[in-house]
């Protein structure tokens, strides 16, 4: 899910669903251009999954998220990607159900030992019931920030009782991978909070019941510092003359790891509830 971009791993960033536009997880991996050089072929999906298990996105978001939902029930995954925070708030014997384009992380999904029922397509063209799922869940996708009315339209059909969104809620970038980890004179995003993004574009009838805000850092592990920088500059149409720069600026952040380097990433998560037994959507 949780969450869902554009290079190795990233977070707080939100995962297309319905189409794979470059505001997370593109649409497939990607090769880094000649500069690079002996960069390899890098697959920023399965990255990304990696990166969220390597962080403390689940262990921070998925309490909250229990705060205001403590059991729930049969569960509808909208865009689950990796299944992290689905699984941590899944309800023991009862149904989980993840629609989830990317058959890369439908394979991940499979690997669980009580794996969802995994329905491949986007949310706009799922074949899901009507009040089939006690609990929506949509973490780090676009939806809510692409088409937050007709979105939650779908999910308060799809709920019989909770509707719960995890959208970025940071000051900072939101779309290329580890964007966060860049000047943004680098970037050049908007660093728009998402939340304020939603909360702007939702209709005054559909405010949430309750909003809750969580600190988290995303942990990106590579193997090598200058692969990284290679893919960045690629993404942001760098010459090679300019790569040793990005090259410094991560390696003065990277620490070592097991695994090879670690960047850390400060993000905030806004976790919005909406619930049918209050009205259905907020005043």
């Amino acid at each position: 899910a949780a969450g869902r971009c554009d290079g190795f791993v990233a977070a707080g960033i939100a995962v297309p669903v319905s189409s794979r536009s470059d505001l997370d997880r593109p649409p497939s991996p990607v090769t880094p251009g000649d500069a690079a050089g002996a960069c390899e072929l890098i697959d920023p999906i399965e990255l990304y999954a990696a990166g969220i298990d390597s962080s403390d996105y689940v262990a921070r978001v998925a309490p909250l998220v229990r705060q205001s939902v403590r059991e729930t029930g049969d569960l509808l995954d909208v865009g689950a990607g990796g299944g992290q925070l689905g699984h941590a708030l899944r309800t023991p014997g009862r149904r989980w159900t993840a629609i989830e384009p990317s058959p890369r992380m439908r394979a991940r999904l499979a690997r669980f030992d009580d794996p969802p029922r995994a329905i491949a397509s986007g949310w706009d063209a799922a074949d899901v019931p009507a009040g089939g799922h006690d609990t929506v869940l949509a973490a780090n996708i676009a939806a809510p920030l692409q088409e937050p009315n007709a979105f939650l339209l779908h999910c308060l059909a799809w709920a019989r009782g909770t509707v719960i969104w995890v959208v970025p809620a940071q000051h900072g970038p939101r779309g290329m991978c580890f964007a966060g980890c860049l000047p943004a004179a680098w970037h050049g995003e908007d660093e728009t909070p998402g939340v304020d993004v939603v909360l702007r574009a939702l209709a005054p009838s559909a405010r949430p019941h309750s909003i809750a805000v969580v600190e988290w850092t995303f942990s990106g592990i590579v193997a090598e510092v200058e692969q990284l920088a290679n893919y960045l500059a690629d993404r942001l149409g760098w010459p090679q003359s300019r790569r040793p720069d990005m090259s410094a600026h991560l390696a003065r952040q990277a620490r070592p790891d097991a695994g090879g380097y670690r960047l850390d990433i400060p993000r905030k998560s806004a976790v919005l509830v909406w619930a049918h037994d209050r009205g259905g959507v907020g005043e």
